[in-house]
């Protein structure tokens, strides 16, 4: 039951709709509580999302944030999902919901089924010897990544509130004790590929039909429900992670931790741990700490979101016919070229620059971060502030005041001088403010997170934080 003072909370009134429990059943997860919290102070509210849900933020108090999502009143049950996976590439049965669950499903604005899930809500059957909570800095780092990463157009989860939750806690990674926070997610599904590795682990044909069915259902509606719908919907799958992947490359992203059970069934992105965000460009540059092999490097992400697409057809292929998985997976390398090409080719300004020039200044681009000591994202940045009409006429004025001036090569700016020439007055015109939507002037290296952090940790000063973000946010 509601207590009387929670009787006006927004959330506690939306209209969830239990697709997990009436669809699919208790084969797919298991009911767990939330842990009771010392302290609830809300630290992060991400009130551009609550429009999507009818909700004004004007009305959407403090209060209401943890009364939901830090006390966790609520009359729904709350689900730890199950699921297994790939950890660098070992087959991993050990897996499911360790520190989360599924608080609720609600539709959107846009008739969109969305989750509310949770990541440091305390122990469930999954979390092994963990202690099922998160970090603050963890929860930090996550809430940053996710709006940077919306904010460079990558399809991505966001974070809807960061509660402190008033416990220490001793990690290995962090200096110890260290402040705990519980975190709560917004995303398309809680639904991993290692959710239907879990089924075919255990033999269960019959439980993969299911939420395949499901899936395509609630997720891929507009694929015609008949005999073809299954390689229509891998086909898909593979386009969306594909495009996904592109996003990252383009972003300078680097996700660190890329096991199957990490990896959506829409294609979203999702699940920020070790991530980084590249200096240079550096195909063998590593987020994770224990990557030791660099299996999850940067350059890496394109291959190893194709091979867990592959490993999936495993469990898949009870349902859809080895013909249909291998034609969909094919795509993979067209559609994550053809979308790399098209992002990158944005934040250098153009749209519908035509081939083989725009291959060509793709190229040379690449080339000249690659052989220099210039800032991935600051050259973007760059390229953007100083951009003006006279670099149509002389190509030694491009980038001419950027801080890494001497580093950009005559052949690469007689190279963007010709692309610029191939445009129209209207194209040209419209040149400035694309460059100013694809390369937002905030940075997210890690000494930026640090530069927030450090305030939090010594002074529980939190504007740095909130300046970062309101600036990822505004762009």
């Amino acid at each position: 039951m509601i207590p009387q003072e929670t009787t006006d909370n927004p959330f506690l009134h939306l209209i969830y709709e239990p697709e997990v429990e009436d669809n699919l059943g208790e084969d797919y997860y298991d009911v767990v509580p939330a842990t009771k919290f010392p302290q609830h102070i809300l630290r992060f509210r991400n009130d551009s999302l609550l429009p999507k849900l009818r909700l004004n933020p004007e009305e959407v108090t403090e209060a209401h944030f943890i009364e939901a999502f830090g006390k966790f009143q609520s009359i729904r049950p709350f689900l730890a999902l199950r699921y297994h996976g790939y950890q660098f590439g070992h087959y991993n049965p050990s897996l499911g919901d360790g520190r989360g669950f599924l608080y609720g499903q609600v539709r959107g604005i846009d008739d969109r089924l969305y989750d509310f899930g949770t990541k440091g809500s305390g122990r469930t059957p999954y979390s092994r010897t963990a202690d099922g909570r998160l970090t603050l800095k963890g929860g930090i780092r996550e809430v940053l990544a996710a709006e940077a990463l919306h904010r460079l157009g990558v399809n991505t989860s966001r974070c809807f509130s960061l509660v402190e939750t008033g416990e220490s806690l001793w990690r290995g990674d962090e200096p110890s004790p260290t402040r705990s926070c519980v975190m709560v997610r917004f995303s398309r599904s809680h639904i991993r590929f290692g959710t239907f590795e879990r089924l075919h682990y255990l033999k269960r044909a019959d439980l993969i039909t299911k939420l395949l069915d499901r899936v395509i259902a609630v997720y891929y509606p507009h694929i015609p429900d008949n005999e073809e719908k299954y390689g229509l919907f891998y086909a898909e799958l593979v386009e969306r992670v594909a495009r996904m992947t592109a996003q990252w490359m383009a972003a300078g992203f680097c996700h660190g931790v890329l096991n199957t059970d990490n990896m959506s069934i829409t294609g979203e992105s999702f699940d920020y741990g070790p991530y980084a965000f590249i200096d240079t460009y550096n195909p063998q540059f590593i987020a994770a700490y224990f990557d030791y092999g660099g299996r999850y490097s940067y350059g890496n992400q394109p291959i190893v979101c194709k091979l867990n697409l592959e490993m999936l057809q495993t469990p898949l292929g009870i349902v859809i016919s080895s013909t249909d998985l291998e034609s969909g997976l094919a795509q993979f390398e067209d559609c994550y070229q053809s979308t790399y090409e098209q992002l990158m080719m944005q934040r250098l300004g153009f749209d519908g620059l035509f081939a083989p020039i725009a291959e060509e200044l793709l190229t040379a681009t690449i080339q000249l971060l690659r052989n220099s000591k210039i800032l991935y994202q600051d050259f973007f940045k760059e390229l953007a502030l100083g951009f003006n009409d006279g670099w149509r006429d002389e190509p030694n004025l491009i980038l001419e005041n950027a801080s890494f001036a001497k580093e950009v090569t005559q052949q690469w700016k007689s190279l963007y001088h010709r692309c610029l020439n191939k445009l129209s007055e209207i194209e040209m015109a419209l040149i400035s403010d694309r460059l100013s939507q694809h390369n937002p002037q905030f940075t997210l290296i890690r000494p930026v997170i640090e530069s927030v952090w450090q305030p939090i940790v010594e002074e529980d000063n939190w504007q740095p934080f909130d300046d970062l973000v309101r600036q990822i946010q505004e762009g």
